[in-house]
Formats: structure tokens, C-alpha cells, sequence
């Protein structure tokens, strides 16, 4: 959990912030949640980018570090969105999360249209897998495992049970413990009371919102804690739960509320995010057979965004193509117009026979360039372009050397035409 820490920026928002503070950086996003921070950039070549992320990411222990490149970490983005990553498989939460590390990114202008159809087709990926498949059956939050824990190992009935903190997780946890277990009686603290009583408003249990300055009383009343305030300091310390009768402890914050010597205590069963594996492996083994299913949503979906990327690497290239012969049927026009005298009518008659000309001639180029480049077929797109010859602009020029030099890993790969272009112009 010290790594997850080290990895964290004080918010998404910062820390997608600190990304867009490079140069090479176009686009940018982040995701932190309780067992995950990751970070997300889109520039021009990928050394850049990963030279971006490894600053990022100097003071992680290399030990917690995976870097994935641009297909890998679209697939990654979907299967996080469907809770496959997650440590509960399945779980609700995280959908949520990345919705709002999505609102963030977009709120500072940070999220542009390789990011923009990435996210929004991952979230998309997530909802399927949770209306289409079993995948949220049962267990789905960490929240809702710690409860379901405390029920099977304890007997819960008529117990008090105490929540700290008012964020998503305690929700969570409060909402189980309301669905789950004979507790009748929650007390909710939190450092402001009004957040307190939203969480009470979620459940149906009798219960009371209490402030910091009432934590003490709150846990000394409690047969089970679940703590989860995100506070930099531990919270419950062993002096606040040394006197209290047999109580079974919860620590579901980064960094920890309750430290590892509460559980040294004869009275108390501490648990934290570790501990819950045994009730977290029991799900995934429930859920094997939903998460196969899953995955093949996620495949569909895979090959349907890499569809749309290539497409839209083609279609840069026609728009270029049509631009070229569009100046060059205008100008071909303007020339027949001065040798000939027309009227109005007849004017309209010639360009919209040129219109459509152009309009026939590529229609069946625009057709397989799309196709070549679905297929990464970037030598049928040079032979095009050698063909066709449309005269571009040293605008477009520079435009289509990077899409090509993107498409092929390097100028290396970058098909002669353009290449040559750029080498006629240095």
C-alpha cells in the first residue's frame, strides 16, 4: 500500500495537470483509486511519450511499475472499466471512477479525440459487461466484501456498527452493512456532520452522524469499525480501542486509518485491503465463467476502436487527397472558363459535370485506402498517393508524415512519397 501512496498525486486532476506540463504531451489522463494509480498520455512518438511517464513515475519502486504501449493500454482502460482489474472482479465502483477521472481530465481540456473515443468506449465496455453478463453478481465493492467477511466470521446480530469517513467506499460499506448483516444501529463519523447524514440517508437502519471530536465514543460503542477516511495520518490508534470489548476492525483507506498494532490487541480482529483476498478469491471463482464472457465483449469492442482509429488515420489522408484535387479541378476550371464564353447556366453545367467526375475517381481510392489502412496496408496508401499526386501543400505535407511516421513506428517505416517530399524540402 506504500507504493500505491508514493504513486498517488494529491488528485487526478493534478495529476493530469503535471502530465500536460510537457511539451510532447497532447492529451492526458489519470485514475487514482485504493488500489490503482495510472496515468495515461497521447504524443506524437511514443519515445516521448514513454520518456514522459518514466519522469512521472521516478519515485516508484520499479518493482510496482507496468508499462503498457498503445494497444495494450486500450485493452487495459476496457477491462478496468468492467472491473476485471479490480480488486473485487466485477465491482460497481470502479465504473464510477473512471467517469469522474474522465470529467476531470476533460474539465482542463486535457482529453482530445484519441482519448475522447478510448474512454468513452471503455465506459461503454463496462456498462455492457454489467447489463450483459453475471459479472457484479454477488460481492462488488471492497466496501461490500469487508461486510460480507464480518458476517461470515462474526456474529453481527444486533450489533452497533460504526463507519468513519463519508466518501464512496464508506457508502459502500454502510449500504452493505445495512443489506448484509443483523446490525441495527450505524453511527456515522465523519469531519463534517452533513456528509455524515447523506450516508445515513442512504441506508434504512436507525443510526446518528457524528463529528471527529465523537470518534472515541463512536468506535468505544461499536462491535464492528470499517474505516475509510483517506486521511495522510492513522485515525484509530490502539489507545482509542485498548478498553473497548470484542471488536472487529476494518481499515479500508490509503494510506491506513488503523495501524498494524491494533490487531495486537486481544480484543480486537483488525482487517485490511490484504486481508479481504480470501473473500475477493471466493468471487472471482464465482465470476470465472461471467469474466470469459466478458472478455469477449471487450475483444468486440477492442477491434471496433482500433477500426475506428485506423479509419480515421485514412481519412486524413483522403481529406488531403480531395483538398489536392479539388485546386486542381478549380484550377483546370478557371482555365476552360477563360477560353470559353458561357453564361451563368452553363457555368454551373461544366463544374458540376467536374464535380462529379472528381467525385467518381476517388470514390473507389477512398474505398480501399480506408480498407488498406484497417488492414495497416500504409505501402497500398504510398502507391496512392505516388499515384494521385495531388500536389499537396507543405501544410498537408508535414500533416501526413506524421500520420504516416505514427502508423509505421518511425520514419523508418514512413512510406517514400512522403518521405521524399519532406527530403526535396530540406
Amino acid at each position: 500500500m506504500g507504493e500505491i501512496e508514493s504513486a498517488a498525486a494529491s488528485s487526478q486532476r493534478a495529476a493530469v495537470e503535471r502530465l500536460l506540463d510537457h511539451a510532447a504531451v497532447t492529451e492526458a489522463f489519470a485514475i487514482q483509486t485504493c488500489n490503482r494509480v495510472e496515468a495515461y498520455v497521447v504524443t506524437d512518438d511514443a519515445g516521448a511519450g514513454r520518456a514522459v511517464l518514466e519522469s512521472y513515475a521516478a519515485d516508484i519502486p520499479d518493482s510496482v511499475l507496468e508499462w503498457l504501449d498503445h494497444e495494450a493500454s486500450l485493452r487495459h482502460m476496457m477491462r478496468v472499466a468492467s472491473g476485471l482489474e479490480s480488486l473485487v472482479i466485477g465491482e460497481d465502483q470502479i465504473i464510477g471512477q473512471v467517469r469522474d477521472a474522465y470529467e476531470d481530465a476533460r474539465s482542463i481540456g486535457a482529453v482530445g479525440p484519441v482519448l475522447e473515443s478510448a474512454i468513452t468506449k471503455a465506459i461503454h465496455v463496462g456498462e455492457r459487461a454489467r447489463s450483459e453478463t453475471a459479472i457484479n453478481d454477488g460481492v462488488v465493492s471492497v466496501g461490500s466484501a469487508a461486510v460480507e467477511l464480518a458476517a461470515t466470521e462474526h456474529d453481527l446480530t444486533d450489533a452497533t456498527a460504526t463507519v468513519v469517513g463519508a466518501g464512496e467506499m464508506s457508502t459502500l460499506a454502510a449500504k452493505a452493512l445495512d443489506a448484509r448483516t443483523d446490525a441495527d444501529r450505524l453511527l456515522v463519523v465523519n469531519r463534517t456532520v452533513e456528509r455524515a447524514e447523506r450516508v445515513l440517508d442512504a441506508v434504512e437502519m436507525d443510526g446518528q452522524p457524528l463529528g471527529m471530536d465523537a470518534l472515541e465514543r463512536a468506535v468505544s460503542a461499536a462491535d464492528v469499525v470499517v474505516s475509510a477516511t483517506g486521511k495522510p495520518d492513522p485515525v484509530i490508534d490502539p489507545s482509542l480501542v485498548a478498553a473497548t470489548g470484542e471488536t472487529v476492525v476494518f481499515d479500508l483507506a490509503q494510506p491506513q486509518d488503523v495501524p498494524e498494532s491494533v490487531g495486537e490487541l486481544a480484543n480486537v480482529t483488525r482487517y485490511d485491503l490484504d486481508a479481504l483476498e480470501s473473500v475477493t478469491e471466493e468471487t472471482r471463482a464465482k465470476r470465472r465463467e461471467a469474466a470469459l464472457a466478458v472478455e469477449e465483449v471487450i475483444n468486440e469492442a477492442f477491434e471496433e476502436l482500433l477500426t475506428q482509429y485506423k479509419r480515421k488515420r485514412a481519412d486524413e489522408v483522403i481529406s488531403a487527397m480531395y483538398e489536392g484535387a479539388e485546386r486542381r479541378k478549380t484550377a483546370e476550371l478557371e482555365q476552360a472558363f477563360a477560353k470559353l464564353d458561357l453564361d451563368e447556366e452553363e457555368r454551373e453545367v461544366v463544374e458540376s459535370m467536374a464535380d462529379s467526375i472528381v467525385n467518381q475517381l476517388l470514390a473507389p481510392p477512398t474505398n480501399g485506402l480506408r480498407d488498406a489502412a484497417e488492414a495497416d496496408d500504409w505501402s497500398t496508401i504510398n502507391t496512392a498517393l505516388q499515384l494521385f499526386d495531388p500536389s499537396f501543400t507543405d501544410e498537408e505535407t508535414d500533416g501526413l508524415a506524421a500520420i504516416a511516421e505514427h502508423a509505421s513506428g518511425g520514419s523508418e517505416g514512413m512510406p517514400p512519397a512522403i518521405r521524399d517530399r519532406l527530403d526535396d524540402r530540406t
